[in-house]
Order: C-alpha cells, then sequence, then structure tokens
C-alpha cells in the first residue's frame, strides 16, 4: 500500500477516538507504541522484546485493557532504548472495542518487509499529520527547508550534530539522509549510528517521538540509545555555560519563539539568584526573549570551527535592546555569511514569518569575523499555504545552487542594477553595522501585490495573507507587551 495512503487509512481513526477526547499528540503517541511493538514482531531478532510484551501477546491476551497496560508499565523499566521510548507510557484508549479496532488496522500491514523500507518514511508522515492537525505545527520545520539546510551545511562522517531544541527530530533525520547517500566506512557508519547526534527536548512526549523517529531510521540500538535529553538545554547548572567537552561540530535548529513566562537566563551572577533567572556566563546579554537566547546558547555550543544553520523569526533582524546588542556580536564573534529570507505559508501556525541564519565560529579569526552578508529573499511575491501549494524541495533548488557550500568565494550576485528582481544579494558589514540598530531586515525586490492590480492572487490567497500578517502583527505587539511588563 502507498505511503500517502497508508498513513490516511491509520489516521482517520484519530477522528473517532477524537469522540473520546483523546487529542492529535496522545493518538501519535499511543501509535508510537503500538507501530514499534508491531515491527518488533516482524523483526524479532533486532528487536528483542521482553516475554509477555510481545505484539502475539498483546492482540490476543484479555482482558485487553489491562493486557496493553501492564505491557506498557513492564517496558518503561526494561533498560536502554525501550526504557526510554516507554518511559512513563500510559494508556490513553481506555474504550476495548476502539483499542482493538486500532491493533487490527496496525496488524493488517507488514511494516518492515516491503521491498523499500518505508517505517520511518510512514512515521515522519504521522507526525506531519500531527503538525498539521495541532498545536504543534509552529515548530514543525518543513523538510523542504530542512534538506536545504542541511545540503548548505555539508555534514561530515564523524562531525557531531545538534539540536537544543530537537522536538520529534527533523533535523537529525535530515542530516542521516545526507549521510546515508555517501560511502560511509564501517567506523563512520558506527559514529553515525550512536555518537553523532545530540538533542534537547523539554516535553517528555515530544523527546519520546524524537528518539522513535531516530531508531526507525537506524539511530541507536536496544542497548545505546542517542543522547536526548528531556530537560531546558538553555539551563547549564551552576556552572553557568557549556562546557568544551558539549561543543559541537554542527548545530541545525528551529529554537522556540516568544517570550520566557519564567526562568530567564542572565549574565548578571546577583540576578542569577532571583526567582526566575539562572546564570549563563558565557551570554552577551540578559534576556526573557526565547529566541534570542537560543540564538546565544547555539554559538557558545559552537566548537572552534563549528557552524550552525538556525530558523528564527523576523523580530530577531531588527528588534532592538538585547536583539541590537546580540546581532552586533554576532557580526564581530561569528561569520554570519548567509540569510534565507523564508516566505509566510509553509508553517502550519499562522503568521510565522521566520529565516534561516548561516553562520560560522572560528576563534582565530579578527574581529569582525563577517565580511559580507548574503541574502536570498524567497518571500516577496512568493506565495505558499501548507496543504494546497506546500514548499517543496525543488523551490529552494536556486538558493542551494547560490550558497555554493563547496566554495563560497565562487559566489555571484544574481541582483545587479540591469537585474533588479535578483534574489540573491550581498551586503557588507560596514554598510549593515551603520544601519540604524543594526538592522538586517532588509528587502530590496518590488512586491507585485502593491503594484499590479489586474493580475491579483486569487482571493483564497490574499485572504491567507492577510491572516498571516495580523497574526504576525499580533506576535509583535504581544512581544512589545511582555517587554513592558
Amino acid at each position: 500500500m502507498a505511503t500517502n495512503i497508508l498513513v490516511a487509512k491509520i489516521w482517520s481513526f484519530c477522528d473517532t477516538l477524537r469522540d473520546d477526547g483523546l487529542g492529535y499528540g496522545d493518538y501519535l503517541e499511543q501509535l508510537t507504541f503500538l507501530l514499534f511493538l508491531k515491527m518488533a514482531d516482524e523483526n524479532m531478532s533486532q528487536y528483542n522484546i521482553p516475554s509477555g510484551c510481545d505484539w502475539q501477546t498483546l492482540k490476543t491476551k484479555k482482558p485487553l485493557i489491562e493486557n496493553y497496560e501492564r505491557v506498557l508499565k513492564e517496558l518503561s523499566t526494561s533498560g536502554g532504548m525501550l526504557e526510554k521510548i516507554f518511559a512513563g507510557a500510559q494508556n490513553k484508549i481506555h474504550d476495548s472495542v476502539k483499542l482493538k479496532k486500532l491493533i487490527n488496522l496496525i496488524d493488517e500491514e507488514n511494516w518492515t518487509s516491503k521491498e523499500t523500507d518505508i517505517k520511518g518514511e510512514i512515521y515522519e508522515s504521522l507526525l506531519q499529520k500531527n503538525a498539521e492537525n495541532s498545536g504543534a505545527g509552529q515548530y514543525f520545520t518543513p523538510r523542504p527547508v530542512i534538506s536545504a539546510m542541511v545540503e548548505c551545511i555539508q555534514p561530515k562522517p564523524k562531525e557531531t550534530i545538534a539540536d537544543p531544541a530537537c522536538g520529534t527530530g527533523g533535523f537529525f533525520l535530515g542530516a542521516v539522509n545526507y549521510l546515508n547517500q555517501k560511502s560511509l566506512t564501517s567506523s563512520e557508519a558506527n559514529f553515525l549510528k550512536f555518537d553523532t547526534f545530540h538533542g534537547w527536548e523539554i516535553e517528555k512526549s515530544t523527546a519520546r517521538l524524537c528518539l522513535m523517529n531516530l531508531f526507525l531510521h537506524g539511530i541507536g540500538d536496544l542497548i545505546k540509545t542517542p543522547d536526548i535529553e528531556v530537560t531546558d538545554s538553555l539551563k547549564r547548572g551552576k556552572e553557568g555555560k557549556v562546557k568544551d567537552s558539549e561543543k559541537v561540530n554542527i548545530i541545525l535548529a528551529n529554537p522556540p519563539f516568544g517570550i520566557s513566562s519564567s526562568d530567564i537566563p542572565t549574565v548578571d551572577k546577583k540576578q542569577s539568584e532571583k526567582d526566575g533567572y539562572f546564570l549563563r556566563e558565557d551570554f552577551w546579554v540578559t534576556t526573557s526573549n526565547k529566541q534570542l537566547a537560543f540564538l546565544q546558547h547555539i554559538v557558545t555550543m559552537l566548537n572552534a570551527n563549528g557552524r550552525a544553520a538556525v530558523v528564527l523569526p523576523d523580530n530577531v533582524l531588527f528588534e532592538g535592546g538585547a536583539g541590537e546588542t546580540i546581532r552586533k556580536k554576532l557580526l564581530e564573534e561569528t561569520d554570519l555569511h548567509t540569510i534565507l529570507r523564508l516566505p509566510t505559508g509553509i508553517f502550519y501556525a499562522q503568521g510565522v514569518k521566520a529565516n534561516v541564519l548561516f553562520f560560522e565560529r572560528n576563534t582565530e579569526q579578527k574581529t569582525p569575523a563577517t565580511k559580507e552578508v548574503w541574502y536570498y529573499d524567497y518571500r516577496t511575491n512568493v506565495r505558499h499555504t501548507p496543504k494546497k501549494n506546500p514548499l517543496r524541495v525543488e523551490h529552494l533548488k536556486e538558493f542551494v545552487e547560490c550558497y555554493q557550500a563547496y566554495d563560497r568565494t565562487k559566489r555571484k550576485e544574481t541582483w545587479s542594477d540591469k537585474n533588479e528582481d535578483g534574489r540573491w544579494r550581498k551586503y557588507d558589514y560596514k554598510d549593515l553595522i551603520a544601519r540604524d540598530k543594526t538592522n538586517l531586515d532588509i528587502f530590496w525586490l518590488k512586491d507585485d501585490k502593491l503594484i499590479d492590480l489586474e493580475n491579483l492572487p486569487e482571493p483564497e490567497i490574499l485572504l491567507d495573507e492577510i491572516i498571516d500578517n495580523i497574526e504576525s502583527a499580533l506576535a509583535s505587539f504581544k512581544t512589545i507587551k511582555e517587554n513592558m511588563d
């Protein structure tokens, strides 16, 4: 059965369970447990499920609800990868008839013996379905964006890769897919499986989905698990900084947006003694803005020649106060060489306007480390919607070609006085630092909605854009208000 049909079939049952108060996230979590047990049954030698917790026992032993809850409890204390995936697992489907129907739906398919191994692809599709239908959409990075970021960063075998807000592991999977296209030695393949990835996720249930996602794509085994910590990665304990042993080669991330209601990082030791503040001696400035805090954190996580690609909202490029200080420091202490302006309508949450910042850290460089910033504007006159006109890999192909990952000295602007529609343009450091508040929020293309009244977009597209703009404005006003409190 085709992947999309299979996913639709499994996911459609969620509507039935919603009548019983089961949310999309809870449904996906129950699917995680059941899919794992079914795939373990199909490949017993790899999974080695404890006796009495296997799929066949779950299907046949009665009463079903009590047996399912027993299985979850035993697996949660079985050690290794199993314990991490099933830690704190609870049954959320209390109607035995509906639980039996879901088990039968999963049992109809053989998930691991297809001509091509689709179990990881199916699970990724289920995660995307969850993002489409739940509040998780704001943080679900579109896979074409991840693909472009990874292709530009070009991870190498035996490089460490981190995500301080890893969610369900989308960036890790992008890197896995990229590295698996190379001819890896046994040593490199072993490093990829056990030592490449380091992630932090504050939500236990989301971290569980990340571990499952990685496991289904060949990362980790039942003995040694990927380094995924259920904690706030911004907090570094009493030392108040990232240790040298924790620094990595690459960071790929889409940190959470918004304002911290508590637990604010500060550079002031005295202030760290107050309620709601924790010390970060390696930060440039104190801020309650989550994305600004994460941007500083990411810089501190990079080793001497580390490189990063980070999705960040527009306000990071223009916000004053701490934002201005951070932009100046970023230009001085890292080589912020590229900014990709993303279009609206690609995230499942309305009103998200974001960019991808690419930068490198080289502690031996003289300041300013940034000599010029190259912009690719894939926002002006670009229209996407998550379902009817989704972003695809080919849409960012020109950007990846312009990026010149193998040799950035070969970059050439597509914009010029003779071609004012060119989307690829560079700005020198001296011009950027001279801008008011070091504002990096730069556009140069003409917006055709403002000038071409005869060829307006379809009403639905215009309404989507109006909603996006209103949502974005409301988010900005909320940020301003919270900063005033």
